[in-house]
């Protein structure tokens, strides 16, 4: 009998073991040790990890040309926040491949050895948010939750869940975590001229917005510091070109003889940002590696 009792015992521990590992698991704590950044994930059976990530991007706000205006906003700001001095969640919109995203990692590296630390976390994962603000909390770095490409559709969980951990909740703000932003979206979601029919006069012509512009302009509100991005000029691009070349190695005369073919590259590609500058360097650092 006691067998018996002993084995229904053990199947009822293995039943427990396999229901719980397929349950949804608090957040952990990772070893803080392993990175100065960390990416978000879910995993298969619904629970979220912070897992290192094992290679930053060797980006430095030197390395940054022609955005020195975002970059003094930005850095004074991550400055004070390391500090321990009062600083603003952070929202960068603007052109594509302006160097919004590259920004925050040349931050990240300049403070990092002050205790910065980063968290990436995926739109569709806004809603455990409150989960890695709480894991954070108690830690003695800085983290900044950086989201890239953010942007809504109607509806969406995250949205709400932004809206919350931003300003708006019971809670009060952690001391330790901002949040920096990027998107090629002002207020993050779709406008649509429909949206204009809901504005109301008065009798002495003072405008008042519609609930439904309201309610997409909270949102981006919410970002106590908004850094816009603008499109580069002719000179500005060759600039950047510039720039890359000498960090890739290629010597100052090939440099020179490099903005024909810079500008043609960026014709092809229809945009003369940062992004196109920088794989333009690198097809050519190639090619001339080649012909060495």
């Amino acid at each position: 009998m006691t067998d018996k009792f002993d084995q229904l015992i053990a199947r009822a521990e293995q039943l427990i073991s396999r229901i719980e590992a397929v349950l949804p698991q608090p957040l952990s704590a990772p070893d803080w040790a392993a990175s100065i950044a960390w990416r978000y994930r879910k995993r298969s059976g619904g629970h979220g990890v912070l897992e290192p990530v094992r290679h930053v991007a060797a980006m430095q706000l030197s390395d940054l040309k022609e955005i020195d205006a975002q970059k003094e906003k930005i850095q004074r700001n991550t400055q004070q926040f390391v500090e321990g001095k009062p600083a603003n969640n952070v929202l960068l919109t603007g052109a594509r491949g302006t160097g919004k995203s590259s920004l925050i990692k040349a931050c990240l590296n300049s403070y990092a050895p002050q205790g910065l630390r980063l968290i990436e976390v995926d739109k569709a994962d806004l809603t455990d948010l409150p989960d890695i603000v709480d894991v954070v909390s108690g830690r003695p770095e800085k983290f900044i939750v950086y989201c890239d490409d953010l942007s809504f559709e109607d509806g969406e969980a995250g949205y709400k869940a932004l809206k919350s951990i931003l300003d708006g909740s019971v809670a009060a703000a952690t001391p330790n975590v901002l949040v920096y932003a990027t998107s090629n979206r002002r207020h993050l979601l779709p406008e649509y001229m429909k949206e204009n029919l809901g504005y109301t006069h008065t009798d002495d012509g003072e405008v008042h917005p519609g609930e439904a512009v309201e309610e997409k302009i909270s949102l981006s509100e919410r970002f106590g510091l908004w850094v816009s991005f603008y499109p580069f000029s002719q000179d500005e691009y060759l600039a950047i070109v510039a720039q890359w070349l000498a960090a890739l190695g290629v010597p100052a005369q090939a440099i020179e003889a490099a903005r024909p073919q810079a500008l043609v590259w960026a014709l092809e590609r229809g945009s003369r940002s940062g992004r196109v500058a920088y794989q333009f360097a690198r097809d050519f650092a190639g090619r001339q590696g080649e012909g060495a």
